[in-house]
């Protein structure tokens, strides 16, 4: 889009005032739901990062999740500065695909085949959670930027569920 520099995370002023123009509840939520649930996948990504002899191919997913990640968690923050929004939510909003401590002690705690099969299976669930969220952004919000942003989630993580869905299938 003209006018946006996808190089870089900083806004400048007038970017900052269009991305304030115009947005719902639906568009604060949506950025206030997914910076924990992404924060997440990172935090998974790098446990299994961690692991030593890990298959490659779970590796590279790994780093794959965590590349695409980390950058749309600064941009939601942004967004929610920009709308004047606090960057944690109030009130009880239960996450679908997130993964208790439990969970990700059970991931911390495995290795070798039974770490990749345990992390396909997590993340997979996870990123569905991410999916809902994402298409309810996508049906209700207002911000053209954070629907943009929520059609660009739900593609990617597609396509990645598909992904991990077939290395599990191979292992």
């Amino acid at each position: 889009m003209e006018g946006m520099d996808h190089g870089s995370s900083a806004m400048s002023p007038t970017q900052t005032q269009a991305i304030g123009a115009g947005h719902n509840a639906a568009d604060a939520m949506f950025a206030q739901m997914m910076l924990p649930h992404h924060s997440q996948a990172v935090e998974m990504s790098d446990i299994m990062l961690a692991k030593p002899d890990m298959d490659a191919k779970i590796t590279t997913l790994a780093k794959e999740i965590k590349a695409a990640q980390a950058p749309e968690i600064s941009t939601m923050t942004n967004y929610l500065s920009a709308w004047g929004e606090p960057t944690t939510m109030t009130g009880d909003h239960a996450m679908a695909g997130m993964m208790t401590s439990a969970d990700l002690d059970k991931l911390k705690a495995a290795q070798g085949s039974e770490a990749a099969k345990l992390f396909l299976t997590q993340m997979t669930a996870h990123h569905e959670g991410a999916l809902e969220m994402a298409k309810s952004e996508v049906a209700d919000g207002k911000n053209t930027d954070a629907v943009t942003l929520a059609k660009s989630i739900v593609s990617s993580q597609e396509a990645e569920i598909k992904e991990m869905k077939a290395l599990l299938a191979t292992l």
